[in-house]
């Protein structure tokens, strides 16, 4: 029997997805997650630093819940048009600022100018607060000697279209950083920090979240030169002598610079999961994680999440149907070049897994699908994400939109927006990464 609140699997599928998605964003809010993290006041006084796309909302819940009469200071850099006003209003004591992301701006150099130079005159009395969640690798952006900000977007737009995975993109990042990659940390010495995170990356690792500002870092200079020459991403010659020389290498595990440092979790990937799950086994649908950890090319792994579907939807293996498979992770986009002239394709990782996920489903019956960002933003579109239905190709081919093409283009935007399918939410105030939903009934 269906809870009244959740809306019915079997007569409203896309609604129902839609609900299972803001379990997911709700249990990943700062402001029900930060309150027990939080350490008392120091003798000396409290500065909050920060960086990510979910950077307003950890700034706003710390200020709402610390006390009102111990000092509280700080600055935290976020996404355009990321900044909360709900539920607790703007935060008055931690200036809040905004940058570019996923391709660095001059804002965002600015903001880790300034995030670095509070950290002078820090005691062994003081307290750091450090907000940390994904996309602070783009918004926290202090190019290394020899580079400029002018190489440092064209090496992350390089990044970004070359397919390679977060923790190698945050590889590099970090040792062309001088704030990232526990250069932060290292900065605050001697003040006792404090690092408060909310994972979008496979495993949770806090050293590749938005490239591990304040957590000691096992990459290496080495590491980070296979990873431009696995990729032919082209760094200045004097960066490229620097890194042979590891005169660019970051604190390791061990360093005194990272001595009484603490850092907590408190929102995941698997906890969001858990949420949507929850929801849907309350509805009367049995529910499945298959992974929060889930990486490759996006479209490929929606071909073998609807091989899964299909054999649910006709053999009742590996689950019996009705039910809802949930996946999470952070898949990848390799662009493909295009001819001269030909308009670019629009969209990010949870369209073209969309994309994968319908031509391999071929109109397969009782399967509907949800994939989703849940910062609410797919890529740099507007579009958090985008449904599948049963009938997604057929109406498709109804106007005239071939899914290889749109495969060809990564235009995934292009052809859901035709469909009226792409899932609008606007920016969530948090960042686990990929949901992806697939209901069979």
């Amino acid at each position: 029997m269906t809870t009244p609140s959740i809306p019915d699997p079997h007569t409203q599928p896309r609604q129902f997805l839609a609900h299972l998605y803001q379990a997911a964003v709700q249990r990943a809010l700062p402001l029900h997650n930060t309150a027990v993290y939080l350490p008392s006041p120091p003798k000396g006084r409290t500065l909050v630093l920060g960086a990510g796309k979910a950077g307003g909302a950890m700034a706003q819940a710390v200020e709402a819940l610390w006390p009102a009469d111990a000092p509280l200071s700080g600055l935290v850099v976020t996404r355009y048009h990321h900044i909360p006003t709900r539920p607790v209003g703007l935060p008055q004591r931690i200036e809040l600022v905004e940058a570019a992301h996923p391709v660095p701006d001059a804002a965002g150099l600015v903001a880790a100018q300034r995030i670095l130079a509070l950290t002078e005159g820090l005691t062994e009395d003081d307290l750091v607060l450090c907000l940390i969640s994904g996309g602070g690798s783009a918004l926290l952006t202090l190019p290394c000697e020899g580079l400029t900000l002018e190489d440092k977007q064209r090496i992350n737009k390089a990044l970004l279209h070359s397919g390679a995975n977060i923790s190698e993109m945050n590889c590099v990042r970090k040792h062309l950083s001088r704030i990232k990659g526990g250069r932060l940390a290292a900065a605050c010495a001697p003040a006792r920090v404090v690092t408060l995170t909310i994972s979008d990356v496979p495993g949770d690792d806090p050293s590749i979240i938005a490239s591990g500002p304040t957590v000691p870092d096992t990459s290496t200079c080495t590491d980070a030169l296979h990873i431009l020459q696995r990729y032919a991403i082209d760094v200045p010659a004097v960066v490229l002598d620097l890194l042979h020389q590891n005169a660019l290498e970051t604190p390791k595990p061990g360093a005194s610079v990272f001595r009484g440092h603490e850092v907590h979790m408190i929102a995941t990937p698997q906890q969001s999961l858990e949420a949507a799950a929850e929801l849907a086994r309350a509805a009367g649908i049995a529910a499945y994680i298959l992974s929060d950890e889930m990486e490759g090319e996006s479209r490929e792994v929606g071909k073998v999440h609807a091989a899964l579907a299909r054999a649910v939807a006709t053999k009742a293996q590996p689950f019996a149907k009705p039910c809802v498979i949930l996946s999470g992770g952070e898949t990848t986009v390799t662009v493909r070049p295009q001819p001269p002239g030909t308009p670019r394709g629009r969209g990010g990782r949870a369209g073209e897994f969309c994309l994968g996920l319908a031509q391999a489903l071929q109109g397969q019956a009782g399967v509907h699908a949800l994939a989703a960002d849940t910062d609410g933003i797919d890529g740099i579109e507007d579009n958090a994400g985008a449904f599948v239905t049963p009938d997604t190709l057929l109406r498709a081919t109804g106007e005239g939109l071939k899914v290889a093409d749109y495969l060809d283009r990564n235009d995934a935007y292009g052809y859901f927006s035709a469909l009226n399918d792409l899932m609008m939410t606007g920016p969530t105030n948090t960042n686990v990464n990929d949901f992806r939903a697939i209901l069979v009934v």
